[in-house]
């Protein structure tokens, strides 16, 4: 008999409020090792509040979040290291201007795991090949377009060997024409069994990449399934109503 694997991350009925306004109410949600859990829904739905609440960015007002079987730590140093299993790529790709692409990779293992710098920076070639963006390391990212950041903020998050990406928003703040190249980076490491909790807007990559599709509206999680069922036959009338309204007729 086979056994199922653990949750990497488990939300059991959490509660977040700003201020008066419910935001997240009674979340649940498990993601398994190597799944791909690609989150969507209208703006104002909660998603990007989801992923953050995750990361200890944000503090919840009721229910639970555990990582690897731990409750998500209140204490700073406890909470640092939490971060460095849970990968963040955001919205903004939030490089150090002043220093190279390599740098920009390469800080954190040397800072918070205390790694030889010889040893950071093979990594560092390693990951930005990866993203193809080795002939870069030694470029400011102001030289850098959109897409190419992003790709070095990957490149960053994957630097520290986290168990989970969690990617919020990540082609948001980019030009049309730079969004497929993160797109097809997100989409290799899907392929290669990352775990990945992706909140986004592209429904082809949901559809490509995705092994379960979660649609959240008005602070709740209303349908979860795969690619295949969410978009050929969404349960409910809120679900029908997003897709009729951004997938082309």
């Amino acid at each position: 008999m086979t056994v199922a694997a653990a949750p990497v991350i488990s939300i059991d009925r959490i509660v977040k409020r700003f201020g008066d306004h419910t935001v997240l109410d009674d979340v649940s949600l498990e993601i398994s090792p190597g799944e791909v859990v690609v989150v969507v829904g209208p703006s104002g739905s909660g998603k990007s509040t989801l992923c953050r609440c995750i990361n200890g960015l944000e503090t919840i007002e009721g229910g639970s979040i555990t990582v690897e079987g731990r409750p998500l730590p209140t204490d700073g140093r406890e909470l640092t290291a939490l971060r460095a299993r849970l990968g963040m790529v955001f919205q903004q790709f939030n490089l150090f201007p002043h220093l190279s692409v390599l740098e920009n990779v390469t800080l954190a293992p040397r800072l918070v795991s205390g790694r030889r710098t010889a040893e950071t920076e093979e990594l560092g070639l390693r990951l930005l090949d990866r993203v193809g963006l080795a002939a870069k390391a030694h470029d400011r990212p102001a030289a850098l377009s959109g897409g190419q950041q992003q790709r070095v903020a990957i490149a960053r998050a994957l630097a520290m060997e986290p168990t989970v990406l969690l990617f919020d928003e990540p082609t948001s703040a980019l030009d049309p024409e730079t969004i497929h190249e993160v797109l097809d980076v997100m989409t290799a490491l899907a392929a290669d069994g990352t775990t990945m909790l992706v909140v986004t807007h592209e429904m082809g990559f949901a559809r490509r990449a995705a092994d379960r599709v979660v649609f959240m509206a008005d602070g709740r999680i209303v349908e979860q399934s795969t690619p295949e069922a969410f978009f050929g036959a969404p349960e409910s009338a809120r679900a029908r109503e997003f897709l009729s309204r951004i997938l082309p007729h």
